[in-house]
């Protein structure tokens, strides 16, 4: 399973909040701007929780089992590799949602003087640092999924020696 690469994610933020911050202006030259929702941030902060508690249970399960306790339950190869694909792909809609809203936010600090506009400004910017968080929660929960060979061999699969 290929590994995240943070500058995808970087990429595809800056991507979103240039294509985000043009069609904002582009919006606003023909009426109003859509909102932002003010779920958007609560959305992504819920989605960073539950993949650091799933990065925390994994975890400390995969520790009880390589401790042999009695009572440690142990951890199928199948869930882990869910788990990680579902922090893999929380992570590349977070870059793209946070860049999105991040552009959005950006096109709307030249407006904050009104209310309205301060306020989906100040949403916009929740939504990105929650986005952050889904994107850290997602490379958290694949470093501790990741199998102990992983770190000994090349990339090509060439063990070293």
């Amino acid at each position: 399973m290929k590994q995240l690469r943070l500058k995808v994610l970087a990429g595809l933020f800056a991507v979103a909040g240039i294509l985000s911050w043009g069609g904002a202006r582009l919006w606003e030259s023909f009426g109003t701007l859509p909102s932002v929702p003010l779920a958007a941030p609560i959305v992504l902060a819920v989605i960073a929780v539950v993949l650091t508690a799933t990065a925390l249970s994994l975890r400390s399960r995969l520790r009880a089992q390589r401790e042999r306790r009695p009572d440690a339950k142990g951890v199928e190869p199948l869930m882990a590799a869910r788990a990680v694909v579902f922090g893999q792909a929380s992570a590349l809609v977070a870059a793209l949602v946070s860049g999105m809203y991040g552009g959005t936010g950006v096109f709307l600090l030249g407006s904050l003087d009104i209310p309205a506009r301060r306020d989906q400004a100040i949403y916009a910017g929740f939504s990105v640092l929650a986005g952050i968080g889904v994107i850290a929660a997602a490379v958290f929960l694949e470093r501790v999924c990741r199998l102990p060979e992983d770190d000994e061999n090349h990339p090509g699969g060439v063990p070293t020696t």
